[in-house]
């Protein structure tokens, strides 16, 4: 398994070997820069998993830093380690789009468990925006269309909603109850038979022309995919 990767930009040269020591020692691998300006383009150059910034940098401040890579579209989580403290300070370190934000001096114990907490993080959101594929049905998350065969399926917002949560959960049985609370958010009422309605407008969409049916109806359970 390769080693989370971090992006340490710190100008006081002992403190930046500290971390930096510290961290390999805890199995990261660490790239360091001594000003904004060569963060900037090592940040532009290669791929982290974790960026590190003090604030007051040479040439280009670690707010400064962040505030031009998200406007770059690097989305790599960033971490604000610097002196200035106060709830001010915080503030503009969030507002400038870093993740997290420590105080220095620091326990490098809390350093080590808040970088393994945004790591977790943005591989979780990283792993939910992957493409969804069951059987040659393909949904992509970022456009927010399905394909099925490579044909373009045309999706009301709520179609797509009901098959993202049908394609999570492929091989599971879910109930109506399980499919009102999580796509409509809201308390199935036994009165109604809109979620009937919804499955069958997506079934004419992805099975009606389509040998291998891939939404089946479990008698007296609810709804499975299944392909």
């Amino acid at each position: 398994m390769a080693a989370t990767k971090i992006l340490l930009v710190e100008d006081e040269l002992r403190l930046a070997e500290y971390v930096k020591k510290g961290l390999e020692e805890n199995g990261f691998s660490v790239d360091v820069a001594y000003d904004g300006q060569i963060g900037r383009s090592l940040a532009l150059s290669n791929a982290y998993d974790l960026m590190v910034f003090d604030v007051n940098l040479p040439k280009i401040s670690g707010l400064e830093l962040t505030k031009k890579l998200r406007s770059e579209q690097i989305k790599t989580p960033i971490m604000i380690l610097t002196a200035m403290g106060t709830t001010q300070d915080k503030i503009s370190g969030f507002d400038s789009g870093a993740d997290d934000y420590l105080v220095k001096p620091f326990d490098f114990l809390e350093l080590i468990a808040r970088l393994n907490a945004l790591y977790r993080r943005s591989s979780e959101v990283a792993e939910m925006k992957k493409n969804l594929q069951v059987a040659d049905l393909e949904l992509d998350l970022n456009e927010k269309n399905a394909r099925r065969g490579g044909k373009l399926i045309t999706l009301t917002s709520k179609e797509y909603m009901l098959l993202e949560f049908f394609m999570r959960n492929n091989g599971k049985v879910v109930s109506r109850t399980e499919i009102a609370e999580k796509v409509w958010n809201l308390n199935f009422d036994t009165g109604t038979n809109t979620i009937d309605v919804y499955v069958n407008f997506l079934r004419k969409k992805i099975d009606q022309n389509y040998e291998v049916k891939l939404i089946h109806t479990v008698v007296g359970r609810g709804y499975m995919m299944k392909g």
